[in-house]
């Protein structure tokens, strides 16, 4: 599914956007006839509320929508997308917006409405009615966020039997070849010979094989490389999950589906960067070879790892795949991650919550999730727990027994392979679990329209 604008030279109605304290002179404005059915039927000017405004032959000619008030637009993004999906199909202009980013909101809340995952049944339109791109709107722009957010979910939404290792694999060699971009992947028994450790333990009690994916595109301009958690599905290894744990588990590669999403964005816009992308693609599954509590894994980095928790897996493969980044100098280092359920429980499923200490990108990635309608959270890499990730056995503990902090001690473990001064790490949920206007219930990228948005200002673009 393409998400869509209407044709500019469309014959289109008009929708009229207004808040509530400006209903009764729109009425007015529209003449006594709007205004008296506006009334009658108890038009409000809530936001996402909508009216269709009848001609004389009874057919719809125009519609009004309610923009809410100022706290209601802060309490729910894309609330105009509420009221297109009840719009009669064809094309609509919309009325009313002042401000560029009022509009710009409205019209990505409505491509992203468009979304509809079709790929074990058939589905309907998500709505015939479709937006003239709003004036003043960068059409390409949105369109190209609105094309990467569907390509996150759909490869969020599809289950494991079909979005294993190697198909999603066969999907980043497919983002390559449309882009132009180069692909290559290290798999299975090779991962040892070519130094990737930690991957290979994690997925090798798998019968679909581990590996790890990269991507280059570009030849000019700053270095930029996304590193995103390719679990296809999570059990919990031998310290399996019970089964409402693993419900969601397909959607634990939802970081290599964000940055591929990302990656999309960034590609199909042209932006002057020289990308790497890295996927390490594993499932972490129950066999008689599966890695144990209280293995010692020695990483591609040389520090060791002392595995307390088979469920930890994430912060493994990242590991090797964060140090095989760091092997080559760039500008800006990203890694995003379902990592850890603590960070949903402080921030809950809406927020993506990120660690990074260079204030610049900080500045710059805060005003992008203004921008991109994609709000996110500044968590720290707090020092003070340092010594909770060191068991003293080996290096590093995948899994503390702190009892506190989980998101910030994963990415403190994180940082230590990272080891880049401009890192910046998402611990995403990578799901939306109730409908939401622009998000339909199921996968959904975080972070990476926030991310695009903040790209200029972190990269000097």
């Amino acid at each position: 599914m393409t998400p869509e604008f209407a044709d500019a030279s469309a014959g289109a109605r008009v929708l009229h956007v207004v808040s509530p304290d400006g209903v009764e002179g729109l009425g007015a404005a529209l003449g006594p006839e709007a205004a008296a059915w506006l009334a009658a039927t108890g038009f409000k000017g809530d936001l996402g509320e909508v009216r269709l405004l009848p001609g004389a032959d009874g057919s719809v000619v125009a519609a009004v929508a309610g923009f809410g008030t100022a706290k209601a637009r802060r309490r729910q993004r894309f609330g105009l997308a509420r009221a297109v999906a009840g719009l009669p199909a064809g094309a609509w202009r919309l009325s009313g917006l002042e401000a560029v980013a009022d509009r710009e909101e409205a019209a990505l809340g409505v491509l992203l409405a468009q979304y509809r995952f079709g790929r074990y049944r058939a589905v309907k339109d998500a709505a015939g009615a479709r937006l003239i791109c709003p004036e003043g709107v960068d059409a390409g722009r949105l369109l190209a966020m609105a094309r990467g957010e569907f390509l996150t979910r759909d490869l969020i939404n599809t289950p494991a039997q079909d979005m294993g290792p190697a198909e999603l694999e066969a999907e980043f060699f497919a983002l390559a070849g449309r882009h132009g971009a180069a692909a290559t992947v290290v798999r299975g028994e090779d991962l040892l010979e070519q130094g990737f450790p930690m991957v290979h333990a994690v997925g090798r009690a798998s019968p679909r094989a581990p590996r790890i994916m990269e991507m280059r595109w570009g030849s000019e301009g700053p270095a930029l490389t996304l590193v995103g958690k390719g679990v296809c599905f999570d059990t919990g290894g031998l310290n399996l999950k019970p089964s409402n744990g693993m419900n969601l588990m397909k959607k634990d590669m939802g970081g290599a589906a964000t940055v591929m999403g990302l990656a999309q964005m960034i590609m199909e816009l042209g932006l002057p960067v020289r990308l790497r992308v890295i996927v390490p693609a594993v499932e972490n599954v129950v066999s008689g070879n599966a890695l144990k509590p209280k293995d010692i894994l020695t990483s591609r980095k040389g520090l060791t790892v002392e595995v307390n928790d088979t469920d930890a897996e994430g912060r493994l493969v990242l590991g090797d795949a964060l140090a095989w980044a760091g092997e080559e100098p760039c500008d800006l280092l990203v890694s995003m991650a379902t990592l850890t359920g603590a960070a949903r429980v402080a921030v809950g499923p809406d927020l993506a919550p990120y660690y990074c200490d260079d204030a610049g990108v900080v500045a710059a990635l805060e005003a992008g999730a203004v921008a991109g309608c994609d709000p996110v959270w500044r968590m720290p890499f707090h020092d003070a727990y340092e010594s909770v990730i060191e068991p003293g056995i080996a290096d590093l503990d995948n899994a503390p027994g702190f009892g506190f902090a989980g998101s910030i001690t994963a990415a403190l473990f994180l940082r230590r392979f990272a080891d880049h001064p401009r890192y910046v790490h998402f611990d995403i949920y990578g799901h939306t679990p109730t409908e939401a206007p622009g998000r339909p219930k199921g996968g959904v990228g975080q972070g990476a329209r926030a991310m695009l948005c903040g790209l200029p200002a972190m990269l000097g673009l």
